[in-house]
């Protein structure tokens, strides 16, 4: 029932952890070791900056280039978890052992909050996600300062 775009651009694997998302963008992988790959972790209430949202801001945003055809690939490691973004309307469940797909095409930049919407265990409410959506010169310039930074 649902369309997954045959060639997309950009493809991202979200992989749920109890309580934070690990993202891998497979299109930069140059080698097992050398991939572009981090944690994404929610900023403790005492850390937030002027602005910042309470229980919904994450240390790494997942970057996306806007007006791009987006694969998201979702598993879990250990747990049920579900990889939500209502102002996207995106919500696909993630499974330990088992590969979910789904597609994303972001209109406008801008800063996307979701969170993890399946029952996971005691801190399953500080599991969020934060998709930043940017210009395709931006997300160049963010891909290879994160390549740069990973291989040093």
């Amino acid at each position: 029932m649902d369309e997954v775009v045959v060639d997309p651009a950009v493809t991202i694997k979200a992989i749920g952890h109890q309580w934070y998302w690990t993202y891998e963008y497979s299109d930069y992988n140059r080698s097992d070791e050398q991939s572009l790959t981090f944690d994404s972790y929610m900023i403790p209430e005492d850390d937030l900056e002027l602005g910042q949202l309470r229980l919904l801001e994450v240390d790494n945003r997942v970057v996306v280039p806007a007006q791009t055809h987006l694969r998201m690939i979702i598993t879990s490691a250990d747990v049920l978890h579900s990889w939500a973004v209502p102002s996207l309307g995106v919500k696909c469940d993630a499974v330990p052992g088992r590969l979910n797909q789904t597609s994303i095409l972001i209109q406008r930049e801008g800063v996307y909050y979701g969170q993890c919407s399946e029952i996971c265990g005691t801190n399953h409410a500080f599991m969020p996600i934060v998709v930043e959506a940017v210009n395709f010169k931006d997300y160049g310039t963010w891909v290879s300062n994160q390549l740069c930074q990973q291989s040093n």
